[in-house]
């Protein structure tokens, strides 16, 4: 089988869909690997290095043209969604539910489009999405650090504080793997920390983890509000697999804040948790409603592009060499976890989350891969 690897076009994305090392395994396998020339920069991987473990590379039209599989990190831009066609499969993230333009492209594609983050795992969670909700959560507590400096229109906090000096109030709305590792930096830093979950098995789990050094709370909007006219940062964690982010923060709430709070959004992905969110970039992250900062860049790791595309081919490619080695449509069938990944098929919606966020139509996975 033929695999191809695009670079990513989303501004300021780095990210790639294979290390060297990735398709050197693929190769190992008896596959053929083709790479956009310059795919790799971004984590200093060069042509030469994809030269050397066997894969071809080639111009972008002969990616997609030719791969029976694409393999990418963000969900494909306009121009790539033109690209594809029927009988290819399209692996990387997607996050439709809120972007109506992109589902509508990949139904008519007539592509078969496995999304990273349903994926589901033997023991539970969403092993695909994991390692990125890790990187993201990490760097949702170094974005708002900075985004709490005066220059940067914060209230000019130091979220540690000093001997002398309280620290810095952080608010981790979601005890998910984002929420843990959000409050794991911000603990690791000094802040006060209050985690809000529904989930008391969840809570659980934290206070027993972080002890007295953070607060555990039942999320619910009273005891939000209660901790929002107290808040230095909020970071939004919450995740609804496949479905669009819950506004949990309201236009209205930001009266309560203080000026110059923070809001990360580490949920814009999928439509954020605050009311007042849309998506940044890297190059412009910040922007401020009714004096409040606002980060809320929509591919956070591809700012450690490195350590993000290692961690997330640690994830990715077994299931990818099982799609590979299998056939997409056996591999498919034959995996449960993996068919959770997949979204559109024989220009069929697939997921039901996403059918249900956009008021389309809802297809069960096996009946879309029988008309494959």
């Amino acid at each position: 089988m033929r695999i191809g690897c695009p670079r990513e076009i989303k501004p300021q994305e780095y990210r790639v869909g294979l290390t060297p090392e990735s398709a050197a395994e693929l190769v190992a396998h008896g596959h053929e690997v083709v790479v956009e020339a310059g795919a790799g920069a971004g984590i200093d991987a060069t042509d030469a290095a994809y030269a050397a473990a066997g894969a071809r590379v080639v111009d972008v039209e002969e990616v997609f043209a030719t791969a029976d599989i694409v393999v990418k990190v963000k969900e494909p831009q306009a121009e790539e969604r033109k690209r594809l066609r029927p009988g290819q499969t399209l692996y990387t993230y997607l996050h439709l539910a809120p972007d109506m333009a992109q589902t509508a492209d990949l139904i008519a594609s007539g592509a078969t489009c496995i999304a990273y983050e349903t994926v589901t795992g033997a023991q539970g969670g969403l092993p695909l999405l994991k390692p990125m909700s890790q990187v993201a959560g990490r760097m949702s507590v170094q974005a708002g650090a900075h985004a709490l400096e005066k220059a940067q229109g914060g209230r000019g906090v130091l979220l540690g504080g000093v001997p002398g000096v309280a620290p810095a109030k952080v608010v981790v709305i979601g005890g998910g793997v984002v929420g843990f590792n959000a409050a794991q930096m911000a603990v690791g830093l000094g802040a006060d920390v209050t985690i809000l979950d529904r989930d008391a098995e969840v809570l659980e789990a934290r206070a027993t983890h972080f002890g007295a050094s953070a607060k555990t709370a039942h999320s619910t909007r009273t005891r939000l509000l209660e901790l929002l006219p107290e808040a230095d940062l909020v970071i939004g964690a919450v995740l609804v697999p496949g479905a669009a982010a819950p506004n949990l923060v309201r236009r209205e709430d930001l009266s309560i804040l203080r000026p110059g709070a923070v809001l990360v959004d580490v949920a814009i992905d999928q439509g954020g948790c605050f009311e007042t969110s849309r998506p940044t970039t890297h190059a412009d992250p910040l922007y401020t409603v009714d004096g409040i900062v606002h980060y809320c860049v929509a591919n956070m790791p591809g700012g450690v592009a490195r350590t993000s595309t290692y961690a997330l081919n640690n994830a990715t490619l077994p299931h990818l060499l099982k799609l590979a080695d299998l056939g997409v449509k056996e591999a498919l069938t034959r995996d449960a976890h993996l068919r959770a990944g997949l979204n559109v098929a024989a220009g069929r919606i697939t997921c039901a989350p996403v059918a249900e966020a956009q008021n389309l139509n809802h297809a069960p996975a096996e009946d879309a891969l029988a008309a494959l």
